[in-house]
C-alpha cells in the first residue's frame, strides 16, 4: 500500500452530478431522519407543540439554506462551511465548522444506522446497523454517481411509504382532531428544545453544498437545488406530523421507537405496518448513505489544507472518490454503533451542526453586496436562531458538544504551535536560494 501523501491531481473530484441528482441527494439526506427518528423525542418534550417546533426549525433551516446557497455559488468546492468559514472568516473558524460537521454527522451516521437496525431487527439492532454501514461504505467508495442512483431509488420508496402512512392515519378510522390541541401545557422553552431536536431532520440540505465540487454548473444549480429540496421536505414532514398526531397523539408517539408503524397499526389498515417497517429501514439507509458521502468530502477538504492528516486527501484514480476518508469514516461509525444511544447521538449532533450553521450565516453576512442574493438580516436571524436552539437542547448534549468542539480547537492550536517550532525538513535536492 502506498502511504505517500497524494499529489494535487490525485485530490481533485469530477463534476458528474446534475441538478436532479443534487436535489435527490439533498432529499436522501433529510427524508427519513425526522420522520423515523426525531418525532418521538420531539413529542416527548413538546407534545402536540411539535407542530410549532417543526415550523420554528423550518424557518431557521430556510435562513441557513439561503446562506449555504449563496456561499456554495461563490465557492463551489467540497467542504461546505469549512471552506466558507476559512475563506470569509479565517482558518480557525473554518476548522471549527469542519470539525463540528465531521464529529456531529459521524454521530448522525450512528443514529441512522441504529434506526435502520431497529426497523429491520428490533431485538438485535446493532448487527444490521453494522452491516448497513459496511455495505454503504463500499457503495460510496464505488463512485458518486452510484451513490446518486441508489439514493434516487431510496427516496422514491421513502415517499411512497410516507404517503401510505398519511392515508392510513386519515382514513383508518382512528383520527381525532382533539389530539392536536394538547400543547398548551408545554412552554416556549419546550417548543424551542423540540425545534432543536427537529433541526436534526433538516440539516441534510448542506449535503448539496458539501458536494459542490462534483455538481455541474454549481453557480446556478446549487442556489436552485437547496431551497427546492428543503421545501419538499418541509411539506412532507408537516403532513406526516399532522397525520401521526391525529391518529395516535403525542403521548403514544413519545413512547414508541417506531412511531409510524404505530400509526398504521392504530387503525383499520394494519396490513400497511410491515410496509412501514420496511420504509423505515429504507429511509434510514438513504440518510446514512448521503451522510457518509458528505462527511467524506468535508474530510477531504480539511485534509487538503492539512487541518486533518493529509493522507485522507487521496481521491481514488478510477472511482474519483475520497476513498481513504470514506473507509476511515466507516470504521469509526461501526465502532460508535456498538455503544451509542440514538437519542443521545441526535442531541449531540444537533449541537455541533447548529454551530456549523451559525458559522455559515456569519460567513454569508461578510459577502460583498454584489455576491449577496439575500438580505443580511436573514443571516443575522439564522445565526441567532442556531445559537438559541443549541442552548435550549438537553444540557448533557450541550456539554458534550462544547467539550468535543473545544478539544478539536485545542488540538489544532497544539499542532500549529508544534509546526511553528518544528518546521518540516525541506525536500532533498532543494537548497537555499
Amino acid at each position: 500500500m502506498n502511504n505517500e501523501a497524494p499529489s494535487i491531481a490525485e485530490t481533485r473530484l469530477t463534476r458528474r452530478l446534475g441538478t436532479t441528482d443534487a436535489v435527490v441527494l439533498g432529499l436522501g439526506s433529510m427524508l427519513g431522519a425526522g420522520v423515523f427518528a426525531v418525532f418521538g423525542p420531539a413529542a416527548s418534550v413538546a407534545g402536540a407543540g411539535l407542530l410549532i417546533a417543526l415550523g420554528v426549525a423550518a424557518v431557521i433551516a430556510y435562513a441557513n439554506a439561503t446562506a449555504s446557497a449563496q456561499l456554495a455559488a461563490r465557492y463551489p468546492a467540497s467542504g461546505g462551511t469549512y471552506v466558507y468559514g476559512r475563506r470569509r472568516l479565517g482558518p480557525a473558524w473554518g476548522f471549527l465548522a469542519g470539525w463540528g460537521f465531521v464529529v456531529g454527522k459521524t454521530a448522525s451516521c450512528a443514529a441512522m444506522a441504529l434506526t435502520f437496525g431497529a426497523y429491520t431487527w428490533p431485538a438485535h439492532p446493532t448487527l444490521p446497523a453494522i452491516a448497513a454501514v459496511v455495505v454503504l461504505t463500499i457503495v460510496n467508495c464505488c463512485g458518486i454517481t452510484k451513490t446518486a442512483r441508489l439514493t434516487r431509488v431510496l427516496v422514491a420508496l421513502t415517499l411512497l411509504v410516507l404517503i401510505a402512512v398519511i392515508v392510513a392515519a386519515l382514513v383508518g378510522g382512528s383520527a381525532d382532531p382533539a389530539r392536536l390541541t394538547g400543547w398548551a401545557g408545554h412552554g416556549p422553552l419546550a417548543v424551542l428544545q423540540a425545534a432543536g431536536l427537529l433541526f436534526f431532520a433538516f440539516a441534510g440540505y448542506a449535503r448539496i453544498a458539501t458536494l459542490g465540487e462534483e455538481v455541474r454548473d454549481p453557480t446556478r444549480a446549487i442556489p436552485r437545488t437547496i431551497p427546492v429540496a428543503l421545501g419538499i421536505v418541509v411539506v412532507t414532514y408537516a403532513l406526516v406530523a399532522i397525520a401521526a398526531l391525529l391518529a395516535v397523539g403525542p403521548d403514544t408517539l413519545a413512547a414508541t421507537t417506531a412511531p409510524l408503524a404505530t400509526v398504521t397499526d392504530s387503525g383499520s389498515l394494519r396490513w400497511l405496518t410491515p410496509l412501514v417497517s420496511v420504509g423505515g429501514a429504507v429511509a434510514s439507509a438513504g440518510v446514512l448513505l448521503s451522510l457518509m458521502a458528505g462527511i467524506g468530502r468535508t474530510t477531504l477538504a480539511m485534509a487538503r489544507d492539512h487541518e486533518l492528516p493529509h493522507l485522507l486527501a487521496a481521491v481514488h484514480r478510477r472511482f474519483r472518490v475520497p476513498h481513504r476518508a470514506e473507509l476511515l469514516l466507516g470504521a469509526l461509525v461501526v465502532g460508535i454503533v456498538a455503544t451509542v444511544d440514538p437519542r443521545g447521538a441526535i442531541g449531540f449532533s444537533s449541537v455541533t451542526i447548529l454551530t456549523y450553521y451559525a458559522i455559515t450565516n456569519v460567513a454569508a453576512f461578510t459577502l460583498p453586496g454584489e455576491q449577496r442574493r439575500w438580505l443580511r438580516p436573514l443571516a443575522v436571524f439564522g445565526a441567532s436562531g442556531c445559537a438559541l436552539l443549541a442552548l435550549t437542547l438537553p444540557i448533557n448534549s450541550v456539554l458534550a458538544g462544547v467539550a468535543v468542539l473545544s478539544l478539536g480547537l485545542l488540538g489544532r492550536t497544539a499542532a500549529t504551535v508544534w509546526t511553528r517550532h518544528h518546521p518540516p525538513p525541506r525536500p532533498s535536492g532543494q537548497g537555499s536560494r
